[in-house]
């Protein structure tokens, strides 16, 4: 009787230690997959600086043609200002009203940049054949590539988690820890339009 006693309090507390280990490896993919959303939310924001970063030159460059419309360049200005005034913290991923007034935001310049390009090569063609206006060109397009790559890796880290936080049984490790679902990129109104900027 008492080595039945025994094998029924191993037993219990072998799957007590099962179920621990399997929480804590469940737990710590969690961690492991949240943190990959921050890195990549990080590399993210990184490309959107580069581009608010190179805004100034495009801007001082085209300031050089003494009769450029100064309300074209006051809107890039304004919309640069804007998209560097809102971050978002990692907390904020899981707010889609943040993360809309975010894309919003770089939405925003990044139309605004295009209208000063277009308007450039439109109106002074001699100023977009420059080698400086050239160039910024160039990095322009380069880190809007950037962007693009940077959304579509945050996009699939953000799939990966958002799949584990909604899977049994992670998601009652979820539950009890907090981890909630994070906002991915969706689609901005009116993308399915070819864009009118072009770098050539």
């Amino acid at each position: 009787m008492r080595s039945t006693g025994a094998i029924v309090i191993l037993f219990v507390v072998l799957v007590v230690g099962f179920i621990g280990c399997a929480g804590c490896g469940t737990y710590n993919s969690l961690v492991q997959e949240d943190t990959a959303v921050e890195e990549a939310w990080a590399n993210v924001e990184t490309t959107y600086q580069r581009r608010a970063d190179l805004i100034p030159n495009l801007v001082s460059t085209v300031q050089g043609a003494a009769d450029f419309e100064q309300n074209t360049l006051t809107a890039v200005t304004e919309a640069r200002t804007r998209a560097v005034n809102i971050t978002l913290s990692d907390e904020d991923l899981n707010n889609p009203a943040r993360v809309q007034e975010f894309l919003q935001a770089q939405g925003a310049l990044g139309n605004a940049t295009g209208a000063l390009i277009n308007a450039v090569r439109e109106d002074y063609p001699e100023l977009g054949a420059t080698e400086a206006f050239r160039d910024l060109q160039v990095q322009l397009e380069g880190t809007e590539n950037r962007i693009n790559v940077a959304r579509t890796r945050y996009n699939e880290v953000v799939r990966d988690y958002n799949t584990s936080v909604r899977s049994f049984p992670a998601n009652v490790m979820a539950g009890i820890f907090g981890f909630d679902r994070r906002v991915p990129f969706e689609a901005e109104a009116g993308a399915e339009q070819a864009p009118t900027v072009e770098f050539d």
